[in-house]
């Protein structure tokens, strides 16, 4: 109910009012239920001005992730089934994948305003503040083998960045695998994980965080990390970032599931901020140097050894030299 009363709030005439009866009349409710739900809504942060025989009139949306403000501006076939809304959680992640355990099905959305535990690769942690960011995880459910499961934090990091590029005009690169960099800062990031056997995904979650509106890391990350509002001085709104996101997301990820994934590889090489430089790779058991190459059809980084040997990355940390 509160979404479709929003919904008429947003689409009102001319003057912006909608009247009590009007909404009641097209919901089939009471007008006391229509005002219980407005005053719901005023609880939730809407402002919404009341004026005796012109109604309601939508005033200020609050500056939340709220499921009803995601749902109103998002046209997605993928991301339209189940969207859980957190004002503060652990880690959206494991939120994630607690409702993909259960059974909910590809599409289910994690939103949080924060997040306590939030992470990045390798139980890194990763400043989610109140209200300045975009916390989200989703579920996948695509039929692939567990080596194929890297190629989503590709995919992702591609569909970012177009949006990104494109609609917001900022010249943001993705460092390998999952780093969606400014200026060599980080804005973005993206870990993928999953549950398996030995011969299929069960499912994959897809972590993102953005920072958005935030104009003050810790200290220990200030000098490695970058918002938006950082580079560009403005406040966004972030539920038209996030849609924008998602809807990309859900293109790009039918091309990977109608056998596509060349097209992914071909983007993520323009956007690149990785190929062609000098790089030192550390993975679990050793570390290297060399220069960045390509990535192969699957994903994997191929990094030309001093020696003059070619390996094929899977995994790993890369900076820049």
């Amino acid at each position: 109910m509160k979404k479709e009363i929003i919904k008429l709030l947003h689409t009102a005439g001319e003057d912006g009012f909608v009247s009590g009866e009007e909404i009641s009349q097209k919901l089939g409710v009471s007008r006391t239920a229509v005002w219980k739900h407005i005053k719901a809504l005023k609880e939730l942060g809407y402002t919404i001005k009341s004026q005796p025989k012109k109604g309601y009139k939508l005033e200020r949306v609050p500056d939340f992730l709220l499921p009803e403000e995601i749902e109103l501006n998002l046209d997605s076939s993928l991301f339209s089934k189940k969207i859980a809304y957190f004002k503060e959680v652990d880690s959206t992640n494991d939120e994630a994948k607690r409702f993909a355990s259960l059974g909910y099905p590809e599409g289910t959305l994690v939103v949080a305003e924060k997040q306590v535990k939030g992470r990045g690769r390798r139980g890194r942690c990763w400043s989610s503040p109140f209200g300045k960011g975009i916390w989200c995880s989703f579920v996948l459910r695509p039929d692939i083998t567990p080596p194929e499961a890297s190629k989503l934090t590709i995919i992702a990091a591609v569909s970012l960045v177009t949006v990104l590029q494109k609609q917001y005009g900022l010249e943001v690169k993705i460092k390998w695998p999952n780093d969606v960099m400014y200026n060599n800062k980080k804005l973005a990031g993206i870990l993928t994980e999953l549950s398996a056997d030995v011969e299929r995904v069960n499912y994959i979650v897809v972590g993102t965080g953005i920072n958005v509106n935030t104009q003050d890391f810790p200290p220990e990350i200030e000098q490695l990390a970058i918002s938006l509002k950082q580079i560009t001085g403005k406040t966004y709104n972030r539920v038209m970032l996030l849609c924008s996101y998602l809807q990309q997301f859900e293109k790009d990820y039918q091309l990977f599931v109608d056998g596509n994934f060349q097209q992914i590889i071909s983007k993520w090489k323009t956007y690149s901020e990785t190929l062609g430089k000098r790089i030192l790779v550390k993975g679990i058991n050793q570390s290297f140097e060399g220069i960045a190459l390509d990535i192969d059809a699957d994903g994997r980084l191929i990094v030309k050894k001093e020696d003059g040997t070619e390996v094929r990355v899977n995994s790993g940390d890369v900076s820049l030299r």
